[in-house]
């Protein structure tokens, strides 16, 4: 029988004040209406309908959730395609972020989630994919979040000098069949991290991009066990009181 179904998830854009304007980002709230804090960091095709998706995915396990617009400088609001000259427009896109003025916009995303009535005094974590998972390692060293994950994040190998700096927990997701991030990569990575509080999964046959259901390299079984780890590490690190 048919019936009327409310959606639990409440999701819409705000603007956020930033360094030189104001910064659009995608807000999804829990069905409880409140939560710990989760900046979600996009990839290089913009906050599109997969980074929306996630969004909503955590929110409706209890996160308030956060996905800022880190192309708003160039060109707001851009969701790309994963192939051609939307996958060429996406790569110049992100060539053209300036490092200070970035560091400025993750800092002010933090800022703002810290800042919702919906988030008040509990934590803030960050979880970000490829350009985002590198961003989500800056923001654990830079930024103050509690706790990061990262997925596949592209970069994360060549600023392991963060490292020094991150004091939260982190987790990193790996397919072993990157192409963009070799094995000896992942492992400089494990290296720098040992003795802290950190995990580092490698899924076995997967590629760069497995979690993402609409792009070719998507791998079902790998993408299930990642959601699950990530969600137990940041339902862990961020429900816990402050």
């Amino acid at each position: 029988m048919d019936h009327d179904r409310t959606d639990p998830v409440h999701t819409r854009w705000i603007g956020l004040p930033a360094e030189g304007g104001t910064m659009d980002a995608y807000l999804a709230l829990p069905p409880a209406g409140h939560g710990p804090g989760l900046l979600l960091l996009q990839e290089i095709f913009g906050v599109n309908d997969h980074i929306q998706g996630v969004a909503e995915q955590f929110a409706l396990a209890g996160f308030v959730v956060l996905a800022p617009d880190l192309f708003w400088r160039q060109q707001p609001h851009v969701e790309l395609g994963y192939e051609g000259a939307e996958r060429a427009r996406a790569l110049t896109l992100m060539q053209a972020m300036q490092p200070a003025a970035t560091l400025a916009d993750l800092q002010a995303s933090v800022a703002a989630l810290r800042a919702r009535p919906e988030v008040g005094a509990r934590r803030v974590g960050a979880l970000g994919y490829c350009m985002g998972g590198r961003l989500a390692w800056l923001a654990a060293s830079r930024c103050g979040v509690d706790a990061a994950v990262a997925y596949y994040g592209g970069g994360i190998q060549n600023q392991l000098e963060l490292a020094a700096t991150i004091t939260g927990p982190v987790q990193l997701h790996y397919g072993e069949r990157d192409d963009h991030i070799p094995p000896d990569a992942v492992e400089s990575v494990r290296a720098v991290l040992a003795g802290k509080p950190a995990e580092v999964h490698v899924y076995p046959g997967a590629q760069h991009g497995f979690n993402c259901w609409a792009r070719a390299s998507y791998d079902a079984a790998s993408a299930a066990l990642a959601l699950g780890r990530s969600q137990a590490f940041l339902a862990g690190a961020l429900f816990a009181a402050r």
